[in-house]
């Protein structure tokens, strides 16, 4: 042991180089210490009512329904997360809303999340409504049953079908839940149709006014609740129902439950809105180490082949450079 340190003692290259193999050993396996953090985990919910087919919004100057806009922001989002953290999609139809999973790790899991997105379809709706206000009371309740807490995103047109009047407006007034959430606002200002698919996503027809249109009795609310589409088709042009985003109810809405509306037209407003959104919540979580270790273990390595005292040597360099041009100015001057 005396040799080995009286080695180590005298040769500085072997000990760095020692002193750096240990290190990457380190972090090959990985150690963690336990730090405070926020935690954010969210829910993004996504629109799929059939007004979401309505053809108004624009990708790279290509016009394309504010179902394939939602999906375009969505995946911007997930992208623009940081690692650790924790995401869930949503989906809404009818009066309720569904989480496919409970939030799940951006980074391990961003193929996954990628993958849900890009299978968002209006076919997946068990209901022919739209009741955004509603659907708020469902949501409120699945946040509640998830093992963690989560802040809410929620991309809609805010469209509401039937419209809403005076005796079929929920109150939310003490509504227990929506502080912080934040509702994206997806369409445009322009009334545009809203087609009607088949099973096959073939357009046949347009919906007509008449579908938005609250009906008497208790038709309306077995509708809410069995998912009962409305068969209705524009007989003329002229009676196309002519959807667009419902910006000023939305607005609206968040004031209620004390949220916040963005618009949808700028993925940068988005994430920064969503930046102002607090943590879930704070909790301990295993920082990694492997990274720090790995990079002193190359900052080591490379110590390892300078010399001991750089400046010193650099010193001793230059002199023996200006001693060699004197000496062959000397000899220049003799031979001539």
């Amino acid at each position: 042991m005396r040799k080995v340190a009286n080695i180590l003692r005298h040769r500085r290259d072997i000990t760095l180089m020692s002193a750096a193999l240990l290190l990457l050993i380190a972090a090959i396996l990985g150690p963690t210490v336990p730090v405070k953090r926020d935690i954010y985990s969210y829910l993004l919910v996504a629109d799929i009512s059939q007004s979401m087919n309505t053809a108004d919004e624009t990708i790279n100057g290509k016009t394309v329904t504010r179902m394939q806009y939602q999906q375009h922001l969505l995946h911007r989002v997930v992208e623009e997360l940081p690692c650790g953290t924790q995401v869930s999609i949503g989906i809404f139809a009818g009066v309720s809303i569904s989480a496919m999973y409970t939030p799940i790790e951006v980074c391990e899991n961003f193929h996954a999340l990628e993958d849900s997105i890009d299978h968002l379809d209006w076919r997946m709706g068990w209901s022919g409504n739209s009741r955004v206000r509603e659907s708020m009371f469902t949501l409120a309740k699945l946040i509640r049953s998830f093992p963690e807490p989560a802040q809410v995103v929620y991309f809609t047109d805010g469209e509401e079908a039937p419209r809403l009047h005076a005796f079929n407006t929920k109150s939310l007034e003490g509504f227990q839940g929506g502080k912080d959430w934040l509702f994206v606002g997806v369409g445009s200002d322009k009334g545009t149709a809203i087609p009607k698919l088949d099973e096959n996503n073939q357009v046949i027809g347009f919906w007509a006014n008449q579908s938005f249109a609250m009906q008497p009795g208790i038709a309306q609310i077995s509708e809410a609740n069995l998912g009962v589409r409305d068969d209705n088709v524009a007989p003329s042009e002229t009676d196309r129902y002519l959807s667009k985003l419902d910006e000023k109810y939305l607005e609206s809405l968040a004031k209620e439950v004390d949220g916040h509306y963005v618009r949808g037209d700028s993925i940068v407003n988005i994430l920064r809105a969503m930046q102002k959104i607090p943590p879930a919540r704070k909790d301990k979580s295993a920082f990694e180490l492997r990274w720090i270790l790995a990079g002193l273990s190359g900052v080591l390595f490379l110590l390892a082949y300078l010399p001991k005292h750089p400046a010193k040597e650099i010193r001793q360099a230059v002199s023996k450079l200006r001693l060699r041009r004197k000496h062959h100015g000397v000899s220049a001057k003799s031979a001539g």
